[in-house]
């Protein structure tokens, strides 16, 4: 049987895959090479080592948010540009929970290029959108960096939590911890409140104050 032919883009989309299977903890050179039925030395054609695998990941993903269908339409206006891109943004979250706290953490190609809309693509695209619609250079900057705050923040809390509708133990840390759990009574009696999701709620009204403080700016 002839060897596999592998390109950058195929290894990187396996990669993806592999790791919203089996975590990023689970993502090496060695299990990626299986997975694509090949030697692990034979990836080394195509990225450096898992450093550069996982920049290639992140700038797959984040530049693939232009693909998704809330982006295809022209907005009508700022804010519905702001509704667009948030919300693409937390369907990527959702669908890549493993992999989206590398967007955070992964270092930029520069300083100023802010997570999650971190490439030069996206930096233009968010800036001349919203100069487009009447932004001044130093609005534009200033919505780009408290979208971008608020994007990160809301979208890795939400990528960590549990959706459980109520707190407790795992089965194996249950004996060991149970006991302890009579030295937080308001956490047990709070415990159903504090397990609901209202996630999707919260991101949303989140983001229209972020919408009325980034309007109160261009009017003042």
């Amino acid at each position: 049987m002839a060897p596999k032919r592998l390109t950058k883009d195929h290894v990187v989309l396996t990669a993806i895959a592999f790791v919203d299977g089996h975590g990023l903890d689970a993502l090496t050179m060695r299990r990626l090479g299986d997975s694509l039925g090949v030697e692990a030395m034979a990836l080394y054609r195509h990225v450096s080592g898992r450093g550069e695998l996982l920049e290639g990941m992140v700038a797959n993903l984040i530049d693939n948010l232009f693909d998704n269908d809330l982006m295809i339409e022209t907005p009508t206006s700022w804010e519905d540009y702001l509704q667009r891109v948030a919300n693409a943004t937390l369907q990527l979250a959702r669908e890549h929970p493993e992999i989206f706290p590398l967007i955070a953490t992964q270092p930029s190609q520069a300083p100023w290029l802010r997570p999650p809309l971190r490439s030069l693509r996206w930096v233009e695209d968010f800036l001349s959108t919203l100069q487009s619609f009447g932004f001044s250079d130093e609005n534009a900057v200033s919505a780009y960096k408290a979208f971008t705050s608020f994007l990160i923040g809301d979208l890795l809390l939400q990528v960590h939590a549990t959706g459980d509708d109520a707190i407790g133990f795992d089965d194996d840390e249950a004996s060991d911890e149970e006991a302890d759990l009579s030295n937080y009574p308001t956490v047990i009696r709070l415990s159903e409140l504090l397990g609901q999701d209202h996630s999707q709620r919260e991101f949303d009204d989140a983001l229209d104050d972020l919408i009325e403080r980034i309007r109160a700016t261009l009017t003042t």
